[in-house]
């Protein structure tokens, strides 16, 4: 489990209430985070999704499960996405994103952060399904000796593969980037 929501810091509202189905991107992202096993130790990856494509539009990994990998992966699809003002950011309760310096981000950005109901992971289903995705398709397949071998398999996936080929139903079983080019999404 990698979500640590036993703290004192503010607890967002759940403004996206389980609705995963928008018609415009860059207004409703959600975001997680999960671990991967390598011979070395753990790799954490923090995703954020843009729920009108599926796409995932940020993704560091790290040795640690602070803040930090958190806020880089939501910086990140910030300075590749630049979203309007009004962006709805929805994610667990986890500690990461209750933090002072993940809280000043989305301040800085006027992003409006929205959270899961507590032990709610259905509140987050669309973040839970791509990381069984990614774990059922990449991660059980291999035996990653390094970090650097996990990091390169999951850009791989992300980058080369899941954004780009592997089709969804949620978007009329189009691969994120073919529906947002159908859609006239840049």
């Amino acid at each position: 489990m990698t979500t640590d929501s036993k703290h004192n810091k503010p607890i967002a509202p759940n403004l996206l209430g389980r609705q995963f189905t928008v018609a415009e991107p860059d207004r409703y992202y959600v975001g997680d985070i999960t671990y991967i096993h390598t011979q070395e130790g753990w790799l954490y990856l923090a995703i954020v999704i843009d729920l009108f494509s599926r796409k995932i539009v940020g993704w560091p990994m790290d040795t640690r499960m602070k803040a930090k990998l958190v806020s880089d992966a939501l910086l990140m699809a910030l300075w590749k996405r630049k979203p309007t003002t009004g962006l709805i950011w929805h994610s667990d309760r986890g500690s990461q994103y209750a933090s002072d310096s993940h809280r000043a981000i989305l301040k800085e950005h006027h992003v409006i952060q929205s959270m899961s109901r507590k032990e709610n992971c259905w509140d987050n289903a669309v973040s839970e399904s791509f990381f069984h995705t990614l774990k059922t398709e990449l991660v059980h397949q291999f035996q990653f000796g390094t970090r650097n071998e996990a990091k390169q398999a999951v850009f791989e996936y992300i980058e080369v593969f899941y954004n780009r080929e592997r089709i969804h139903s949620a978007n009329d079983y189009l691969s994120p980037v073919e529906y947002e080019n159908q859609q006239k999404v840049v």
